[in-house]
């Protein structure tokens, strides 16, 4: 069963989730109320972009869609659109940090 932990702006603020099921990150954060920011919710803002700080493998590969916004916003490979995100299902634990607005701090870990 996939753990999910969402790290805060402080670790008392940190949100942590079993997902047993696995299923698309955009509704475990909803159910969570985690600190991800939300706008468009369909790959076209960038918005709700988080560095996975570990278990990426627990993740299913980036679509197409959220494959192109990354690259044109210039994240680095740890990074994905929560909106389009899928969790896979099975053991495993899952860190994110949520950045939207702070997106420019994605980009310097790029090639890192």
């Amino acid at each position: 069963m996939p753990t999910l932990r969402f790290a805060g702006l402080r670790p008392e603020l940190d949100r942590i989730v079993e997902a047993p099921a696995g299923g698309q990150l955009v509704d475990i954060c909803d159910a969570l109320q985690a600190p991800v920011p939300f706008s468009c919710r369909a790959a076209s803002c960038g918005t709700c972009v988080v560095r996975v700080l570990e278990g990426a493998e627990h993740l299913v590969r980036p679509n197409d869609d959220e494959a192109v916004l990354l690259a044109l916003m210039g994240q680095s490979e740890s990074c994905r659109l929560a909106c389009q995100a899928e969790v896979r299902a099975g053991p495993g634990r899952v860190h994110l940090q949520a950045l939207g607005s702070e997106g420019g701090r994605a980009r310097e870990g790029r090639g890192a």
